[in-house]
């Protein structure tokens, strides 16, 4: 299958840094900035961070201690979608995201321009997660690379219809073309439409576990702010159904987090609030395509 449009590598002399922009979106973790974003900027990296409103005054400090780094406030919090932004700000043809915890291993971006100049179909590569100062092998790690799509012979690793945002690369204009993050699902769970919606227009995504990202989370200050995230998750998860995927999905994820309760019964709430702004955006797969995430068990 061919690339939807014509996408040459850049000509001779270009470093590849050249190629690649590194896009983080944050909010109120100056700390966890002024520790991370160095870790790109001695690679040679440019880095372009997106400000979600914060209030601790990320802005300053990092324009303060870090003038190579591209910073564009906003005035609120956008979520993913500030991600969005940021690529669209980029001028390079891939861009690598990064979150305020999380960096690329040297080597790993380097590597990264290479297989996407090499694979013009490939529009995003997942990157293998290693976890806290231990370096422990994210689970989902394992669940990418034993997804049963297998190794199609024009992408650099196993096909995948998931990834992680904080450790995934992408071809900008495929991104920018399959419309980004967006503004209903805002954060976590993000990545779901856009996986889909890549595939839909004829892109790859492939899982190539030689690129690392180290990522070191911030410990949970309590029960509550795990739960808030499975409510998140879970709204998620019910307003991608209504954008892209056909009815009896809806019903069946919307029945599932009834009947679990808890945390995943209370974002069908907010997922009902923010319908009105899902159906709007509803485009549902091709019947191919959603026979494929239902093989994954989506």
């Amino acid at each position: 299958m061919s690339a939807p449009a014509d996408h040459r590598p850049g000509g001779d002399g270009e470093r590849w840094q050249d190629a690649v922009t590194v896009v983080v979106a944050s909010m109120d973790r100056r700390a966890e900035l002024l520790a991370s974003l160095p870790r790109h900027l001695e690679q040679g990296l440019s880095v372009l961070l997106v400000d979600n409103g914060s209030s601790d005054g990320t802005v300053e400090a990092v324009r303060a201690a870090l003038p190579e780094v591209r910073v564009v406030p906003l005035p609120a919090n956008r979520g993913a979608a500030a991600r969005t932004l940021g690529v669209s700000r980029a001028r390079t043809r891939y861009v690598a995201f990064a979150d305020d915890d999380s960096w690329w291993a040297p080597g790993s971006l380097e590597r990264a321009v290479a297989l996407l100049d090499a694979h013009p179909r490939a529009a995003l590569l997942a990157a293998r997660v290693l976890v806290g100062d231990d370096e422990r092998p994210d689970p989902f790690n394992d669940e990418l690379a034993a997804a049963p799509l297998g190794t199609e012979p024009d992408l650099p690793g196993p096909s995948t219809l998931g990834f992680v945002a904080c450790a995934a690369v992408v071809r900008r204009e495929a991104f920018l073309a399959a419309g980004g993050f967006d503004d209903v699902v805002v954060f976590p769970g993000e990545e779901e439409r856009l996986a889909l919606d890549l595939a839909r227009d004829g892109w790859g995504s492939a899982y190539v576990p030689e690129l690392v990202v180290h990522h070191h989370p911030k410990a949970s200050a309590s029960r509550d702010s795990h739960e808030r995230r499975r409510t998140r998750i879970t709204r998620s998860a019910l307003l991608t159904a209504l954008m892209r995927r056909p009815w009896p999905v809806v019903a069946r994820r919307a029945s599932a987090a009834w009947r679990a309760g808890g945390p995943e019964r209370a974002a069908l709430v907010p997922a009902l609030r923010d319908a009105p702004r899902a159906l709007r955006a509803r485009r549902v797969v091709p019947p191919p395509l959603e026979r494929v995430a239902r093989s994954l068990g989506q």
